[in-house]
């Protein structure tokens, strides 16, 4: 779709940091992430809401989700990760996509308040996202 800001990260037209570009969906770091290394997991296709996945992309789609969990634990040496995803009601961006956040204990982050933070350049934005990519492997 040719106003879709995750879909222009996907096509390569809008610059992003590259997690995963695999069959099943791709993954690259929120601009605006809740704690570093937090990760976008997208449909390569523009679905808007999760009825929209064919069933047939369930199992592929929520694998790619599982494995970038257990990357960004891994990969960032986090104590664990919060995955969530927004169904039209708090969806920034109206293209299916579950959020990866790393997690630490005493990180913070209570219920559903997400405080935004930065990344310092995009130098550090490409660091974490090789972090990841490389636990994918």
């Amino acid at each position: 779709m040719a106003d879709c800001l995750f879909c222009g990260i996907v096509s390569g037209s809008v610059p992003g940091f590259v997690v995963a570009d695999e069959p099943a969906g791709f993954a690259f770091l929120d601009t605006r992430p809740v704690f570093k290394g937090h990760t976008l997991v997208v449909p390569r296709q523009h679905l808007v809401v999760l009825a929209d996945l064919p069933a047939d992309q369930l199992a592929p789609y929520f694998g790619l989700v599982q494995r970038v969990s257990v990357a960004v634990e891994e990969g960032l040496g986090a104590g664990g990760t919060f995955v969530a995803l927004n169904n039209k009601v708090s969806q920034s961006v109206a293209h299916l996509h579950v959020h990866v956040v790393p997690r630490t204990k005493g990180d913070g982050l209570r219920g559903f308040f997400w405080p935004r933070t930065k990344y310092a350049s995009d130098d550090e934005a490409r660091e974490y996202a090789g972090k990841i990519s490389a636990a994918l492997s």
